[in-house]
């Protein structure tokens, strides 16, 4: 969040007597502080209207809406955030604007950069689901179908002595012949290959994990129930004492936003600042991309329903500390991943790791606000009926995003299956659902769980995005969507590149972006969306 300063220089202009600040006024409502210095005035108002244009005619009637299609029976959308598994597993942070970590992530994870966002070529990101190629849907797998994978299984053969194709049939790759290949290449006169080879070197995948990924990510315990739940390299601890030891290690890293004070640059420490300023909820080390998009869709659109204000609880024992804990109302909306509507009271205790002081799980995308990963830890304790603080986090592996902002917000869920709305129907329900281009309903939409334009961490397969608002743009008037990916992570340009998607969203473009945390922000322009995308849906 913005912080408020005390500096005169701070306002643009003095608010005559008797009139209402419009700053203050539109800080009391988002719940954001607004940076003043940042103001444009270059921006005329002509510019916030539209041309009509009445020649498309497949829109709903004026002053309509869609009509909603009938709710789905289950939903089991959500895909692992690479970055914070990868983080999690080697206990470093990784540069996500980086070239070079989409190559960490393919070694960690075993699995080629392009694979891995796909559930057709069983990525270790959709562990615990499977690919259903006749709907294009996930569907859940069962304790009985993941396979703990031990260090044995993933020694590979000694490849030193191979000199002929037929050597490669005497250390196990048997009907070379038949084998896939996934890439050919002449060059100098060599043939270069790339052969599917799993059967001489396992990876891990959706079916097939180690132990210490099972543990990260997957609510199974192979006959340890009894067991309380801790996942690896990490330690329940209270997440304001952790991040308070974070911030040294951050300092080191990022540099610190007061170093600038020292150099006699006045703006330097302002501009640093505002760098990381606001309290975005960021998907961590888990597959619940459904709850931490729902949880941001219900922030973005009316942040007053969020309750971010700790209360202190006082215990019993005289030599007992006092802890504070914070209180979740969520509502009964039926099916799974649901329960009776009431409030959950949490404390601030969640896994922490132990190498980077950080939280495994849901965090804020500045990293120091606690309250993502409290809401996180309420809803798993309200689902599950566990009145344990150190609850299985993974209870929450997949479900249904447009469910969640019902249940967050107790208004009820409305789905738009993408194949059955046309372009500008869908256009205009995000418009309907918007004031200036941003939403004040909640909305949310998730991805086909296969398809191929599907090879980056922008567009994934079977995941859950926050859809923010709208922008027209262009002679023609193109409908863009903007959406948020709850990784909080903007791939690197160079990687991967996708038609009718802009991987950069500048207020300059959609003037809402100017209130959060631009990482993982894109706008798909409609007909775009339509294809990559299986649902939409909102919380009215």
């Amino acid at each position: 969040m913005v912080s408020s300063s005390s500096n005169a220089e701070s306002i643009p202009r003095s608010v005559p007597a008797g009139n209402i600040d419009a700053y203050a006024l539109f800080e009391a409502l988002t719940g954001r502080k607004i940076d003043r210095r940042s103001v444009s005035s270059s921006r005329t108002m002509s510019e916030d209207y539209e041309v009509l244009d009445d020649d498309r005619d497949d829109r709903p009637a004026l002053g309509e809406e869609p009509s909603p299609d009938e709710p789905p029976k289950d939903v089991f959308i959500g895909c692992i955030n690479p970055y914070a598994l990868v983080e999690a597993m080697i206990g470093h942070r990784l540069d996500r604007r980086s070239l070079s970590t989409a190559r960490i992530m393919a070694d960690v994870l075993q699995t080629d950069y392009e694979e891995m966002f796909d559930l057709k070529h069983n990525s270790v990101l959709y562990a615990g689901l499977k690919l259903n190629e006749e709907r294009r849907e996930a569907e859940q797998l069962s304790e009985k179908e993941i396979q703990i994978l031990e260090e044995r299984d993933l020694v590979t053969p000694d490849l030193s002595r191979v000199r002929k194709l037929n050597d490669l049939e005497k250390i196990g790759l048997k009907e070379v012949g038949d084998l896939r290949i996934k890439m050919a290449r002449m060059q100098n006169g060599k043939l270069r290959l790339v052969l599917d080879a799993q059967s001489i070197g396992r990876t891990v995948g959706n079916h097939d994990v180690t132990e210490s990924i099972n543990e990260l990510v997957l609510p199974f315990r192979h006959g340890k129930e009894d067991r309380e739940w801790t996942p690896p390299n990490s330690t329940w601890r209270d997440v304001n004492e952790a991040l308070f030891r974070a911030i040294p290690r951050q300092l080191l890293v990022e540099g610190s936003p007061f170093g600038s004070m020292y150099n006699n640059n006045r703006h330097g420490m302002h501009n640093q600042y505002h760098q990381h300023r606001f309290d975005d909820p960021t998907q961590g080390a888990s597959s619940n991309s459904w709850l931490i998009a729902a949880i941001f869709s219900v922030f973005w659109a009316n942040p007053a329903i969020i309750n971010r204000s700790a209360r202190m609880f006082l215990p019993g024992g005289p030599n007992e500390r006092n802890k504070r804990t914070l209180e979740v109302k969520f509502h009964d909306k039926g099916g799974r991943n649901n329960a009776e509507t009431d409030t959950v009271e949490v404390d601030y205790s969640i896994p922490v790791n132990n190498s980077t002081d950080l939280p495994i799980y849901a965090r804020s995308s500045d990293g120091f606000e606690t309250w993502p990963a409290l809401y996180e830890k309420a809803f798993v304790k309200w689902i599950t009926g566990n009145n344990e603080e150190h609850v299985d986090l993974t209870r929450a592996h997949n479900g249904d995003p447009i469910k969640a902002m019902a249940q967050l917000n107790g208004r009820e869920p409305r789905y738009y299956f993408t194949d059955r709305h046309s372009g500008a129907e869908l256009a205009g329900l995000v418009r309907a659902c918007s004031v200036n281009k941003r939403t004040i309903s909640p909305m949310a939409a998730w991805t086909h769980a296969t398809g191929d334009m599907f090879r980056g961490s922008n567009l994934v397969a079977n995941h859950a995005y926050s859809v923010l608002g709208w922008v027209s743009e262009g002679q023609e008037e193109n409908q863009y969507i903007i959406v948020r990916n709850p990784w909080g992570v903007t791939e690197p340009r160079g990687l991967t590149s996708y038609p009718g998607l802009l991987d950069r969203v500048e207020p300059e473009f959609w003037p809402p972006a100017a209130l959060l945390d631009r990482d993982g922000v894109f706008s798909v322009e409609v007909q775009a969306f339509k294809k990559y995308f299986a649902c939409i849906g909102v919380a009215k």
